[in-house]
This record gives structure tokens, sequence and C-alpha cells, in this order.
């Protein structure tokens, strides 16, 4: 699903998708208004834009997981400023791109959306991390829903251990892959039996339980 509220720019962002082999669900250029034709439409990935004539597409995410809680979010917008990526990411966007990157760097970041991979424009992804590094640094949260602890944490295996510290250091499944001589499939088993160890729902989160016990050093 495509927003944007330029239509020229939606119509290609869509027609680029299209001829790429992705499925087009649906296309708006209103935030409110994405929200309730996601609920129909069921996308896997959005394609958002960040500034909406209406609501602001950080208030989108927040509509869209409420009631898409599994849909991948890429953010793909004009801005690149600090705290629009952070505000964003914090929303649930999987993913932030600017719209200057070219048309292949965004075809592959549509992809790994919708692997579930976290993908940024270069120089946005240590923005990211810097934050991540910020917020593990603070106390831990108290309560039932708090992560565990490091000393209480589950028990990964070694090869768990190594494909984790390669997440944290934004690697994608691919590049891991390779580095490590395993398959694509293999890399993705230990990423999803991880994030069960660890009681996690996403890349993103096991990116920031990786970096909160300093693995991606």
């Amino acid at each position: 699903m495509v927003v944007d509220d330029h239509p020229m720019w939606r119509e290609g962002v869509a027609r680029d998708l299209t001829e790429a082999g992705h499925l087009v669900v649906a296309t708006t250029g209103e935030g409110r208004q994405a929200v309730r034709v996601a609920a129909a439409a069921r996308p896997d990935v959005v394609v958002l834009d960040l500034q909406l004539p209406d609501i602001s597409g950080v208030e989108v995410i927040r509509g869209l997981r409420a009631t898409l809680p599994r849909v991948r979010v890429l953010m793909l917008s004009a801005s690149g400023e600090q705290q629009s990526v952070l505000d964003a990411v914090k929303a649930g966007a999987t993913g932030y791109l600017v719209k200057s990157a070219a048309p292949a760097e965004f075809l592959d970041a549509v992809r790994r959306t919708a692997d579930g991979e976290p993908v940024f424009t270069p120089g946005l992804a240590g923005l990211v991390l810097g934050e991540y590094r910020r917020l593990a640094a603070a106390p831990p949260p108290a309560g039932p829903d708090a992560a565990p602890a490091a000393g209480g944490a589950p028990q990964l295996t070694d090869r768990e251990t190594e494909v984790l510290r390669l997440v944290a250091k934004g690697l994608s499944y691919k590049q891991i892959a390779q580095r490590l001589g395993l398959s694509h499939r293999t890399v993705q088993n230990h990423v999803q039996n991880t994030l069960g160890k660890l009681q996690l729902h996403n890349r993103v989160e096991l990116t920031r339980y990786a970096i909160e016990r300093g693995l991606d050093d």
C-alpha cells in the first residue's frame, strides 16, 4: 500500500512496485483514510510519507499498528531530520528511506521490509543505533513486562549468538548467510528461534536487545 499526498509521486511509486512484481492493494493521499483502507486491504507493507495533509505519518503508523499489529511500515520521506527518523521508528516503522534514494535501493528496501529487516538510508542507521544505546543506558523498566536482566537472559547457542551479533551490526540476512556460510533460510530460522527465546516480536526489538548487551561492538 502506498500513502503519499503527491499524486504523481504516489502513482510513480505504485507503478515501480507493480513492475517489480509486487501487488499494490491500495493507494491514498490522506492519513486517516490510509488507516481505514489498510484495515480492509490488509497490506503486508505500507510505504508511507511523513508529511500528510490531515495527520502526520507518525500518527498513521500508530493507527496502522493498532489495527494491523503485523504490518511493516517503510517511511519514504523527503526529510532526513534526526527527530523525524526517531519519531517514526519509535512509533513502529520498520525502516526509513529518503526520497532521493535510487529506484533499485527503494525496491530492495521494500523487499527487506517485507522480511522484517530494519532498513535505513545510509547514515540514518547509525542515528537509530545511537538512540538505542542511549535507551539501553537508562534504568531498566520495572514490572512483569520488563525485559529479562542480563544475568537471567535465556541461553542462546553459540550460532544464535553469532547471528545475533551480526544482526546488531545491521547486516541483512543475505549478508549474514554469506559471512557464515549458511543458507538464507537457516539464518532466518536462527533469528526466529532467538526471537522466541527472548520473547521479542521482530528484528528491530532483537537489534535493540543485542545492542543493550554490547553485541554490536
